[in-house]
């Protein structure tokens, strides 16, 4: 195993680097870091989330960099603010003994004019977003001309986040002498072709193996249904007293609501989502890594920058919408060679889901079965066993009181004495799993309505778009045309469904008519075709079926509005404030506007037990 001087870094970054504790090179890191140093060849790196890419292409960087040259030599992309901070942080820390170098790091929510203040201010290293970079190469405040060096971290995340159009405009503005750095923990199709468009055959380093999950992680699954879906989070919470992890959610809504059950069960949770605002995020992400939190739920952008090694569990509420998602997600745990458990929650319809993941990972899934009463009693029972046992005395402190303690507890032997102690805690858990139901029976349509129609996230409202798959859309493009669409600020997209000549993709409900009024003032145009949006109704049972389904009849055009085949009510109406009117559950109309009141968000500040 080689060490860090090994690699030809120079003393002031080993110093550094020990004063940071780091004592041998991960693998990712001693195969990037000479190639980088000894060749000015462009690098294709893949490397699974938590193995130390930042240093693996900082480092090097910080090696060759000119500190008498104030121009600004090194341009860092990454997909979040988060990790945008995280990465210019773990800069600065392994530069400190550089005198001399500067970074600086960009990114939206913050005001722009400051960190153009800083940029005058001279720096060889910026660390940024790639819209607050795209933004600042616009006002001319961020020059790239004498750039040596363009890293892409999270390659394939910045495209499955929209952001093609961002990267192609930094890659254009700058020099073909670079070298480009492209860093990875999946190679889809899409990342693939920025390298052939964008590098110089580059050299190509790989720990690990291309887009397959972490020996370290067992991928499992439960099979609920949408009624239990919540009941089964709590259940693996309580089979696993121990867990530290983090719930991943599909929406923003997701998150807040599955945080705010936890919370008021007495689970010590909280939830990060794009809701908060960054002193909100920052908060929330410093007392997870304390452990103050034991679970945290959040969706996939808002934990992208979340840098934690000992997360026992990563739990899927509901499946991401890519399937290279879940690799980001299942990195989370077992890292920096911990052992992890990866567990994703589906219906008997979502099963088949499962399969295209295994392929892309080449793990198999192990079916779990949800835990019963007993079986988690007997857990929770041995586990305050051993907080018992393991307590350490304060023979000091109680000192004083022990003679009248001994003299309350007189009489009763040393069984009875411990059946007492362990009943004080213990009774609650008893008392409520004494006649839990087995979850685990899905036969029945338990996550239909009254009617019979199977139950869809009320949260979200469906839209139809006239393009499709031979227009060239992919998720990631169509997300991308969304963003441009500035309908607000990061509006929550929900599934998508690209099909031969139309899609359909969902957006929070709140946000309607400001989707209809973008899409119609921008007219966006896509592959030189006009782009029309409209409400459709949701879908009913029957599944995705590839072309629609019967639920998802194509709209057709009908006095210059696409108007669905289905109920009147269904259809997108166009008077005034552009609201969708849909039927509801009952049979009667709703309307969606303004956006829902939060619930105040408690903290609990104990590990203790939780009621269901």
């Amino acid at each position: 195993m080689s060490t860090f001087s090994e690699l030809g870094l120079k003393e002031e970054i080993l110093s550094a680097l020990t004063d940071m504790g780091y004592e041998t090179p991960s693998e990712i890191q001693q195969k990037a870091i000479p190639q980088v140093i000894t060749s000015t060849d462009d690098l294709k790196a893949f490397a699974q989330t938590g193995t130390g890419k930042t240093a693996a292409f900082s480092l090097p960087i910080i090696q060759q960099i000119d500190v008498d040259n104030q121009n600004v030599q090194a341009i860092i992309l990454s997909p979040t603010r988060e990790l945008a901070v995280q990465i210019g942080d773990q800069i600065q820390k392994f530069s400190k003994n550089i005198r001399g170098l500067k970074t600086v790091t960009v990114y939206g929510g913050t005001s722009l004019e400051d960190q153009a203040r800083k940029l005058n201010r001279g720096a060889q290293i910026v660390v940024g977003t790639p819209g607050r970079t795209v933004d600042l190469i616009n006002r001319r405040k961020l020059k790239l001309e004498n750039i040596q060096w363009l890293v892409l971290d999270e390659a394939d995340e910045m495209l499955n986040m929209g952001f093609k159009d961002d990267l192609d405009a930094v890659l254009e503005a700058t020099p073909e002498t670079k070298q480009t750095l492209l860093f990875s923990a999946t190679f889809p199709r899409e990342v693939e072709a920025i390298a052939r468009n964008y590098m110089h055959n580059p050299a190509e380093i790989s720990a690990g193996t291309k887009n397959t999950g972490s020996d370290n992680v067992s991928n499992e699954y439960y099979v609920v249904t949408e009624r239990n879906r919540y009941a089964a989070i709590k259940r693996i919470a309580d089979i696993n007293p121990d867990i530290y992890g983090i719930i991943f959610c599909r929406t923003r809504r997701e998150c807040q609501e599955v945080s705010e059950k936890l919370i008021a069960d007495g689970y010590n949770a909280d939830s990060l989502h794009g809701d908060l605002s960054q002193a909100q995020r920052d908060n929330v992400m410093q007392k997870f890594r304390k452990k103050n939190i034991q679970m945290l739920v959040a969706t996939d952008v808002a934990a992208r920058g979340l840098d934690v090694n000992n997360l026992t569990h990563v739990i899927n509420h509901k499946l991401p919408d890519q399937n290279e998602a879940y690799t980001h997600r299942s990195g989370r745990t077992g890292r920096a060679g911990n052992k992890g458990v990866s567990i994703v929650l589906v219906t008997n319809r979502e099963v088949g889901k499962l399969r295209p993941i295994e392929r892309k990972i080449q793990k198999k899934f192990i079916k779990r079965e949800i835990p019963n009463g007993e079986e988690i009693c007997k857990v929770q029972l041995f586990k305050l066993v051993e907080k018992v046992k393991n307590t350490d005395i304060n023979t000091e402190a109680i000192s004083g009181y022990l003679e009248n303690i001994y003299e309350q507890f007189e009489g009763l032997s040393r069984e009875e004495l411990i059946q007492k102690f362990i009943s004080v805690e213990f009774n609650a858990f008893l008392e409520y799993y004494a006649n839990a139901k087995d979850i685990n029976d899905t036969r029945e349509s338990r996550d239909r309505d009254d009617r019979g129609r199977r139950r869809d996230d009320e949260n979200m409202t469906r839209f139809f778009i006239n393009i499709g798959r031979k227009d060239s859309l992919t998720p990631p493009r169509l997300m991308g045309l969304i963003n441009d669409q500035n309908i607000t600020n990061n509006v929550e997209i929900g599934q998508i469904e690209i099909l031969d000549t139309f899609s359909f993709f969902e957006l929070d409900k709140n946000f309607e008519s400001e989707t209809i009024e973008a899409f119609l003032n921008n007219a966006p145009e896509f592959e030189g075709r006009s782009v029309n949006v409209e409400i459709t109704k949701k879908r009913r049972g029957g599944g995705d079926r590839g072309r629609g389904g019967r639920g998802d009849r194509r709209p057709r055009r009908d006095g210059g509005n696409f108007r669905g085949r289905g109920d009147r009510n269904d259809r997108p109406r166009r008077d005034g404030d552009f609201k969708g009117r849909r039927r509801d559950d009952n049979g009667g109309n709703r309307e969606s506007s303004g956006r829902s009141d939060r619930s105040s968000r408690v903290q609990n500040k104990s590990w203790g037990r939780r009621r269901d």
